[in-house]
C-alpha cells in the first residue's frame, strides 16, 4: 500500500473513533442526567429540572442519530442524512414540541397557584456539571470537526451550545429560587426550557433535511 494512501487510511479512522466515541459519551451522560434529573425534580417539586430531566432524554434520541450517522459515513462517506437518521431527527423534533407544549402549560398553572418546589439544590449541582461536561464535549468536537474537516461533527458541536444555554437557565432559576424563596422563578425557568426545547425541535426538523443550521449560530462549514 503506497504511504500517503496508508496515512490517509489511518487519519480516517482516527476520525471515526474519535466521532462515535463522542457520540457514545454523549447518549450515555444524558441517559445518566436525565435520569438523575428527573428524579430529583419529581422528588423536589421543581418543575425547572424535572423538564430538564425530559430534554435530556429527547437528546438521547438525537444521539442515536449521530452514532448511526458517523457508522455510516465510515462505510459510504455520505453526510446526507438516511431513512434511519431523518426518522430519528423526526421523532426528537416532535417530542421536543410536546415536551414545549407541556412545559408551558406546567408553569403556567404552577405560577397561577403559586407553587413552590421544596428546593432546587439539586437544580444547581446537575446545572453545574452540565456545564462543564458539554463545554469539553464541544471543545473535542469542535477540534475533531475542523481537523477533518467535518461539517457534520461541526454542526453537532455547535448546536451542543443549546445544552449549555438549558443549563445556564436552569442554574439561574435554581440559583434564583434559593435565594428568595419565589417558586414563580423555578415555573420561568421552566418556561426558559420550554423556548429552547422549541428550538432545538425546530432544528430537528430542519437538519432531517440536511440543512445543518443551527439557531445558536450561523451556517456550519
Amino acid at each position: 500500500m503506497e504511504p500517503i494512501l496508508l496515512f490517509r487510511n489511518k487519519q480516517t479512522d482516527s476520525f471515526y473513533k474519535w466521532a462515535s466515541g463522542l457520540a457514545l459519551i454523549t447518549i450515555f451522560y444524558n441517559i445518566a442526567e436525565g435520569v438523575v434529573s428527573i428524579l430529583f425534580g419529581y422528588e423536589d417539586g421543581t418543575i425547572a429540572l424535572f423538564g430538564f430531566g425530559l430534554d435530556s432524554f429527547v437528546e438521547v434520541i438525537s444521539g442515536l442519530g449521530i452514532w448511526h450517522m458517523v457508522k455510516r459515513m465510515k462505510q459510504n462517506n455520505d453526510q446526507n442524512p438516511d431513512k434511519f437518521e431523518k426518522t430519528a431527527l423526526k421523532i426528537t423534533g416532535t417530542a421536543f414540541y410536546i415536551l414545549t407544549a407541556g412545559l408551558i402549560i406546567s408553569s403556567i398553572a404552577n405560577i397561577y397557584k403559586g407553587y413552590s418546589p421544596e428546593t432546587t439544590l439539586w437544580g444547581i449541582i446537575i446545572s453545574s456539571i452540565s456545564i462543564l461536561t458539554m463545554w469539553i464535549l464541544i471543545h473535542y468536537k469542535l477540534k475533531i470537526g475542523r481537523q477533518y474537516n467535518s461539517p457534520a461533527l461541526l454542526a453537532d458541536a455547535n448546536c451542543t451550545k443549546a445544552c449549555i444555554y438549558l443549563s445556564i437557565i436552569l442554574l439561574v432559576s435554581s440559583i434564583g429560587y434559593e435565594a428568595t424563596g419565589i417558586g414563580m422563578i423555578d415555573s420561568l425557568g421552566a418556561a426558559g426550557i420550554a423556548i429552547f426545547s422549541f428550538k432545538e425541535g425546530r432544528e430537528a426538523f430542519e437538519k432531517a433535511k440536511g440543512n445543518f443550521t443551527c439557531s445558536c449560530q450561523s451556517k456550519c462549514h
